[in-house]
């Protein structure tokens, strides 16, 4: 669907501080205090830390952008942390639910829902006008992946960071092989078809096709799904678990077999 259904208008924003060279992460995870259920603690910290530290250089608010963002799971606590989000998705469902969700934690006016596809990005919202672009569990289900990131390269402004979350196909195959389904193993890891093309080295090869300069590719979740899950109700277990995936959210071969991958890079100019 190509056409856009603006609910609430956003605001316009200013240059934010790109990370010192050399510099992987955006964000220390023990900012990662209280993320939104079900999310990550690492990908929270990098996201939030976003807009606490335009608020703290007394900066005008990162306008983001989330592509599939759907009813709004990261979307309105990140407006609830000061930023104005402009969610994409194409169910008008969902967006109606976004806006209600927005409404009951006091940020509606921060808040703009536009419906149609992800492949039609350009075409529904304004070029070189975001902070911070969200493309999460979305290039997956698109027919051209390389055609949303370059669309994506299009609206992010210079400097501007996009965020690229996908299911990692070699954990779907080591899942199946831990559980005993061996046949289902073997016909993940010889399955062909766009899923295959999204691991960790080939979402960040798409990233530079696209234009932008990968600065990290982590992985969410290496060792959260293999603990078993009475070992978690042990004190302090879910506080070292969070240390050790922090630990080895970047460092390859650990990286690779995680559930999901992270990649952030950024838009090459002067931020």
């Amino acid at each position: 669907m190509s056409g856009a259904a603006a609910l609430v208008s956003i605001g316009v924003a200013s240059d934010v501080p790109e990370p010192a060279a050399g510099s992987t992460r955006l964000v220390d995870p023990a900012a990662a205090a209280r993320p939104p259920h079900g999310r990550s603690p690492l990908l929270w910290a990098a996201l939030s830390q976003i807009v606490r530290d335009r608020s703290r250089l007394g900066l005008a608010p990162p306008r983001v952008l989330d592509c599939g963002g759907g009813s709004g799971g990261l979307a309105v606590p990140l407006a609830a942390e000061g930023a104005v989000i402009t969610v994409v998705d194409v169910s008008i469902d969902a967006l109606a639910t976004l806006m209600r969700r927005a409404a009951e934690a006091g940020v509606p006016d921060r808040v703009t829902a536009v419906q149609g596809e992800a492949e039609s990005l350009a075409e529904l919202v304004p070029a070189d006008a975001f902070d911070l672009v969200l493309v999460h569990d979305v290039l997956s289900d698109v027919q051209n992946p390389g055609q949303v990131l370059r669309q994506v390269a299009g609206v992010l402004r210079p400097g501007g960071v996009l965020s690229v979350v996908a299911a990692n196909p070699v954990a779907a195959v080591l899942a199946r092989a831990l559980a005993g389904d061996l046949a289902g193993a073997l016909a993940a890891l010889s399955r062909p078809g766009r899923d295959a093309a999204l691991d960790a080295e080939a979402l960040a090869d798409r990233c530079t096709a696209a234009g932008l300069r990968v600065e990290a590719v982590e992985g969410l979740g290496v060792f959260t799904d293999l603990v078993p899950g009475i070992e978690l109700d042990r004190p302090g277990a879910l506080a070292a678990l969070s240390e050790l995936e922090s630990a080895v959210a970047g460092r390859p071969p650990y990286r690779d077999i995680a559930s999901r991958l992270h990649v952030r890079a950024r838009r090459p100019g002067p931020g």
